[in-house]
């Protein structure tokens, strides 16, 4: 069996605003606050797939792998689960003061392959563990990509705290360098983002602010990461903002097998949402 595997600071410059409807379907996760105050306190989260920010109209985003964590890096539960046609919601108890993540984290193996003059595709939920057992015996032209999708946002009671940006080494992390819920309309926010653990050069990154639906312009910003995986932006309004970052598509990638010699490949994305305050 013929197998191949598509296995796996300098500061960025913020490029134009683009002027284009806005036509692709983005996950996102949004909490009711992102900064909190008081010592009995909740946050609730809207979790869905649609093409407008933060607009619920096309499918809600599955809980199965939401988790969340404190600030002193334990586990809390999600509570109060619910998923609708368009939309999930949960809420987390906020029972310490600093910073809590709330993530899905997913990791998967995409691919097909040849077998009796037909070409058939990996099913749902193949990972690297199982993948061996996945493609029957006699297959051929075997091809995989590994794929890393992490969803996560962030939410302070009192002041921020940093705990909780310790990477694992896998997949598309932030590093901080400006803390996400600090973040001021016409400051200069920098990020760094790391890939399996290192700073990462030319990663795309996207920026969409909330509110598509109510404006004929996507208001969408492009960039890319720095040398040193860094990057700064500069949002111009107050509010919520769509964050992705994935690793580069590869040119001709989507049009058909690669060649047997190409170089293995790794597929990863990073979401987040930001909450912008007016200074």
């Amino acid at each position: 069996m013929k197998k191949q595997f598509w296995g796996l600071a300098a500061t960025a410059v913020l490029a134009a605003m683009v002027a284009v409807p806005a036509s692709a379907h983005r996950q996102w996760m949004l909490p009711s606050s992102t900064v909190l105050s008081g010592d009995d306190v909740w946050v609730t989260v809207d979790a869905a797939v649609s093409n407008d920010l933060f607009y619920f109209e096309h499918q809600p985003l599955r809980l199965d792998a939401v988790k969340a964590w404190a600030p002193d890096g334990s586990e809390a539960p999600i509570e109060n689960k619910a998923t609708g046609r368009y939309r999930s919601t949960f809420d987390v108890h906020l029972t310490q003061k600093g910073t809590w993540k709330i993530a899905s984290a997913v990791d998967g193996v995409m691919g097909s392959y040849d077998l009796g003059g037909k070409t058939e595709r990996l099913p749902r939920g193949t990972t690297t563990a199982n993948l061996a057992e996945r493609i029957p015996a006699g297959a051929t032209n075997v091809r995989t990509a590994e794929s890393n999708n992490r969803n996560e946002i962030f939410v302070t009671v009192g002041e921020p705290t940093d705990t909780l940006f310790k990477p694992t080494g896998k997949g598309i992390e932030l590093v901080p360098v400006t803390h996400p819920n600090d973040l001021f309309a016409g400051e200069t926010i920098t990020f760094q983002f790391l890939l399996d653990g290192k700073p990462t050069a030319d990663l795309p990154i996207t920026v969409i602010p909330g509110g598509i639906r109510y404006r004929d312009q996507l208001g969408q910003i492009d960039t890319r990461t720095g040398v040193d995986g860094k990057v700064e932006l500069t949002l111009p309004e107050a509010g919520m903002y769509w964050l992705n970052v994935t690793t580069p598509q590869v040119e001709g990638e989507g049009e058909g097998p690669p060649p047997a010699d190409a170089p293995p490949r790794r597929r990863a994305s990073y979401v987040t949402t930001l909450e912008v305050l007016a200074p």
